[in-house]
C-alpha cells in the first residue's frame, strides 16, 4: 500500500510559479510516480511522469519546458515545478504511483487527493 499526499496548490496569476508536493508513505520503493490533472468538465490528464531512479521523465506536449517533475527518494517526496502557468493550466492536480512506469491513468493503483490549482488571467 502506499498513501500520496499533494500540497502546494494555490491561486496564483498566468505567468507566475507554483510547486507542487506529493508526499508518499507505505512501501514507496521502485514505484514511478506522476502528476495528472482534471480540469471541470474534462477528463483526468497526464502531466508528467518520473521514474524511480529519475533517470526518465516524460511531460506533456502542452507542459514542455515550463513543469518540470523530480523527486527525492530519500525524503519520499515527488514535486512538479510549474512555471509560466497559464489559465489552460488552472485544475485539480493529482499525484500517483505505480511499479510500472507508464504515461495512461489506468496504468496507476495509487492516487493522493488533490491539490487546486487556480490561475488567474
Amino acid at each position: 500500500q502506499v498513501q500520496l499526499v499533494e500540497s502546494g496548490g494555490g491561486l496564483v496569476q498566468a505567468g507566475g510559479s507554483l510547486r507542487l508536493s506529493c508526499a508518499a508513505s507505505g512501501r514507496t520503493f521502485g514505484y514511478a510516480m506522476a502528476w495528472f490533472r482534471q480540469a471541470p468538465g474534462k477528463e483526468r490528464a497526464f502531466v508528467a511522469a518520473i521514474s524511480w531512479s529519475g533517470g526518465r521523465k516524460d511531460y506533456a506536449d502542452s507542459v514542455k519546458g515550463r513543469f518540470t517533475i523530480s523527486r527525492d527518494n530519500a525524503k519520499d517526496t515527488v514535486y512538479l515545478q510549474m512555471n509560466s502557468l497559464k489559465p489552460e493550466d488552472a485544475a485539480v492536480y493529482y499525484c500517483a504511483a505505480d511499479l510500472d512506469y507508464g504515461l495512461r491513468r489506468i496504468g496507476y493503483e495509487y492516487w493522493g487527493q488533490g491539490t487546486q490549482v487556480t490561475v488567474s488571467s
